[in-house]
């Protein structure tokens, strides 16, 4: 049996990044053959990839790329926040947005299929998730080709906005993007509001009038308020600007000649459920599991 050296681990992990324990296991299996060594990290990269396909990702990073009339915005997401400073994760994400505009692929599996470095997204996100050690996915896109304007901003990396404007002023739509991070409009004018978020705004009303035991006539009033209420701090253009609170986005969009066709916001993990680890009984099954070995 070859002696494993901290040097052929280190010459082995720069040579195909992976984790350290997995250089040093390849290597004693191959007794010492670094060729052969690396020939079973890229089969066993490639099932640890598999493994990892099944856990939750509710982390990750909002990227955004815009060039001229056309843009993308893409969530790539993965298990924790820590991956979401690595350097090669934060690259697939932004290499993402700029095929997704470039390439205007139709869809997940067309944006997976698409060739990058020799390989296809797909391949890279397996190669990646094997030598991280963290399942990864790419979420949802967005691609933007318009007569209008667009910018866009990022809140970190986990918010990210695009917007479609009109006006000469670049900063103003830059300034309506920080805006929409800031405040989460729904839609942007109180008539696009969902159906279903108005139902349920009209519902808690309700209840809160029934309990108030308001005669039929007031209740309908107090309702009826309510909604309008929601309605005014939901939608984009009846929201008190950030930057004014004297003015609402609309009175802030009419003074700059400025008007907004749409914009869309990615929030890192929305609608995803995420899973809540007991801590201590993780701990007490590795322990039962290697006395059972």
């Amino acid at each position: 049996m070859a002696t494993i050296t901290a040097a052929m681990v280190g010459e082995l992990r720069a040579k195909t990044d992976a984790p350290m324990m997995e250089c040093k296991k390849a290597l004693t299996e191959a007794d010492g053959d670094p060729v052969k060594a690396e020939e079973l990290l890229r089969v066993k990269l490639g099932s640890k990839a598999s493994k990892a396909s099944s856990r939750i990702t509710a982390e990750g990073v909002v990227a955004t790329y815009i060039a001229g009339n056309i843009g993308a915005l893409v969530e790539v997401n993965c298990e924790t926040d820590f991956v979401t400073k690595n350097d090669e994760f934060l690259a697939l994400a932004q290499t993402c947005a700029k095929l997704i505009a470039e390439k205007n692929p139709a869809d997940l599996a067309a944006l997976a299929a698409l060739p990058l470095d020799g390989k296809t997204v797909e391949e890279k996100r397996a190669e990646l998730i094997g030598r991280i050690g963290e399942n990864m996915s790419i979420r949802r896109f967005k691609r933007f080709e318009t007569a209008a304007k667009l910018t866009s901003y990022l809140h970190g990396t986990r918010i990210g906005v695009v917007v479609e404007f009109d006006g000469a002023d670049e900063q103003v739509g830059k300034d309506v993007a920080m805006h929409v991070a800031a405040m989460k409009p729904v839609s942007l004018s109180s008539d696009q509001v969902p159906a279903d978020l108005i139902e349920k705004e009209r519902s808690v009303a309700t209840l809160k009038a029934a309990e108030q035991g308001k005669p039929a006539d007031i209740a309908a009033k107090m309702i009826e308020g309510s909604v309008q209420k929601f309605l005014k701090e939901v939608s984009l253009l009846n929201q008190t600007f950030v930057k004014n609170d004297k003015q609402t986005v609309e009175q802030m969009l009419k003074a700059t000649n400025t008007s907004i066709k749409s914009f869309t916001m990615y929030v890192v993990g929305e609608g995803i459920e995420k899973k809540q680890d007991d801590f201590a009984a993780e701990v007490a099954a590795q322990v039962a599991a290697a006395q059972k070995a």
